[in-house]
């Protein structure tokens, strides 16, 4: 089971990186998590450099595809030579996206006769691609999801590790992080 997660320059930090963490709470021989992007690494909108696994290509391969969000979703969204670097099938595989990554997934056509979510700023952006948007925190339309805003790392992460290994799981690798409750 491979699960990525698809970097670019000026990424949101949170988006990545907190879907990393939950991802990689599943511990298994069978299960791995990469980043991947364009350029050998990626800098955030912070200014934080990481190291990429592999490329954008390789994104047809995984069980699981999550798209970060940031500033340069929107000019990604029209930049022909990256988009055609992927070729997605979300009959086999799990496609979501935070804030505005949902973009990208519209400018792919994932998102075509869809209900989808995004972060605010990005809801008219996203209409206006002909998707018909929902204030709601977490949309899942058969094989694609959306998430409304960074935290929806949480909800991406646990809707993709449920696909690919039931609830079960999902609840165990989301209670490592869960916030401790008065008795």
């Amino acid at each position: 089971m491979e699960l990525v997660q698809i970097v670019f320059d000026r990424f949101t930090d949170l988006d990545v990186f907190l879907a990393w963490d939950l991802l990689n709470r599943v511990r298994r021989p069978d299960y791995r998590v990469r980043l991947l992007g364009t350029q050998p690494s990626h800098t955030s909108i912070t200014g934080l450099t990481i190291p990429m696994h592999g490329t954008i290509d390789e994104a047809k391969h995984a069980d699981v595809v999550l798209f970060a969000s940031g500033p340069e979703t929107r000019v990604l969204m029209d930049d022909a030579g990256y988009l055609a670097r992927f070729a997605l099938d979300p009959r086999r595989q799990k496609i979501g996206a935070m804030c505005s990554g949902a973009l990208l997934l519209a400018a792919l056509g994932l998102l075509e006769g869809k209900r989808a979510t995004t972060y605010p700023t990005t809801k008219d952006l996203l209409a206006a691609l002909g998707v018909t948007v929902v204030d709601a925190p977490f949309v899942v339309e058969g094989n694609i999801a959306t998430g409304a805003a960074c935290l929806a790392g949480i909800d991406l992460a646990g809707w993709a590790i449920a696909s690919l290994l039931g609830e079960e799981a999902r609840d165990a690798a989301l209670a490592e992080v869960a916030p401790v409750t008065p008795n």
